[in-house]
């Protein structure tokens, strides 16, 4: 068998294309099958959604109920759910570290969960679900093919790519998303092909093959480069990246003040439905509500209200911090369309340029994933305006620190040498870090 091994190995050595082949091959079908999976998942998933939304739009009394709903998906997920309920965070930590089971069952949980927080009318996103349902899939065809563990990390990640890039209609986003979002600066090529075939198959089944239309978005005008566009834009962007980290920082104190405050997860979710339900009555109004699309929609051509970002940011925190099953992706592109044309009026700047740049800056600090949502924002709305949109992206990264929406991203480098990160250090790690030095501060003073 060793002599075997040891033709076979020189015999590549001298034709080494035939290996690159080989594994070009492989991955190419492993990669596509992990799309054709996420893609029917995620299709699924999206006509459900609409018919969800749509209930929710005729029946404005269903709202009244989404303390029974939320109460109702965290029962399921205490009972049933086991791991599953660290959702996104779970696959992201299967891919470091290996050893960690994505259970099939994370699918069809997720899946009713964010179903009914939609219904009810919580404030969530669709992106968690898909890459949950994504990855659960890949993982459990992994287990099925009987692969190793290193093969099994890269499937994982072509489980994202193909959730996200399906549910958005944005494959090349979604191939660089399921790269990127592992660790904070640094992108691993060797998932390249593969989560480039989940993330294209994915999207092809879903638009294709069932049906799904995406909401598709334009900006028509640009405003020429100079000086002073450029420091608006880069002004904007710090607002941008500073907004992704409130974001995120809101979401995860929510989750701790909630869970300090209200020990059952049942309560506690039932709890965090009637302060949405309070909030809808303080604010006057039911924009935002679930997944918010018209409210980029106006962001893109009329205007929006001044504060509409901070309501939807505020909503958002609120529904997922309590308990609610559902992404924050969408949210984001809310917020950050909306903060957008608000801070055009006072830079004096086109305010539909300036949502779309926000559209995904926001999106970009608040996942620290900027060539994803550089490449997402050419995807949707052409590129034009790359330059801004490049700069956007970059800036909003860097000024969100090293925080975001998943606790399990690890920071690969460190977004300034002026702070020391140890290696593989996640975002939870960096958090604790910082707490000690502030207690160990406080101590020598």
């Amino acid at each position: 068998m060793n002599e075997q091994n040891g033709r076979r190995g020189r015999l590549l050595y001298r034709f080494p294309h035939i290996a690159y082949l080989g594994s070009f091959i492989k991955w190419l079908v492993l990669g596509s099958i992990v799309g054709v999976l996420a893609g029917s998942a995620s299709a699924l998933f999206l006509h459900s959604l609409d018919y969800m939304t749509q209930q929710r739009l005729s029946h404005p009394w269903l709202l009244f109920l989404l303390p029974v709903g939320g109460a109702l998906v965290s029962y399921l997920y205490m009972k049933l759910g086991g791991s599953s309920s660290r959702g996104n965070n779970l696959i992201l930590e299967g891919i470091q570290k290996g050893g960690e089971t994505i259970p099939l069952r994370m699918a069809p949980l997720v899946l009713f969960g964010t179903l009914v927080t939609h219904l009810f009318g919580g404030s969530a996103g669709r992106e968690g679900t898909a890459v949950q349902m994504g990855g659960s899939l890949a993982e459990w065809f992994g287990k099925m093919i009987k692969i190793d563990a290193v093969d099994l990390r890269i499937l994982l990640m072509c489980g994202i790519s193909g959730g996200f890039g399906s549910v958005f209609g944005t494959p090349l986003a979604g191939t660089i998303f399921g790269l990127e979002v592992i660790a904070i600066g640094m992108i691993s090529y060797r998932a390249l092909i593969p989560c480039f075939a989940a993330s294209f198959i994915a999207d092809v089944v879903a638009t294709h093959l069932w049906s799904v239309h995406h909401t598709s978005y334009s900006v028509d005008f640009i405003p020429a480069l100079s000086v002073m566009v450029l420091l608006k834009v880069l002004l904007a962007s710090v607002i941008f990246g500073l907004t992704g980290l409130c974001f995120s920082e809101l979401t995860h104190f929510l989750k701790r003040m909630f869970t300090r405050l209200i020990k059952n997860p049942v309560l506690k979710s039932a709890v965090g439905g009637l302060v949405i339900i309070a909030l809808v009555y303080i604010v006057g109004s039911r924009d935002y509500l679930g997944l918010g699309i018209p409210l980029i929609t106006s962001s893109l051509t009329d205007g929006v209200s001044p504060f509409a970002f901070f309501w939807k940011l505020l909503f958002t925190s609120i529904t997922l911090g309590s308990g609610f099953q559902g992404g924050e992706v969408t949210p984001l592109f809310v917020i950050g369309s909306t903060l957008g044309h608000s801070l055009a009026s006072l830079l004096h700047i086109y305010g539909p340029f300036l949502a779309a740049l926000g559209f995904i800056a926001v999106f970009s600090g608040a996942t620290s994933t900027p060539i994803a949502c550089f490449i997402m924002g050419i995807e949707i709305f052409g590129s034009e305006g790359a330059l801004y949109m490049f700069i956007a992206c970059i800036v909003s990264y860097l000024f969100s620190g090293h925080t975001g929406i998943y606790s399990s991203q690890q920071i690969g480098i460190s977004k300034s040498g002026l702070l020391h990160v140890d290696a593989g250090a996640s975002l939870e790690d960096w958090k604790q870090t910082k707490k000690k030095v502030r207690e160990s501060s406080k101590n020598n003073e």
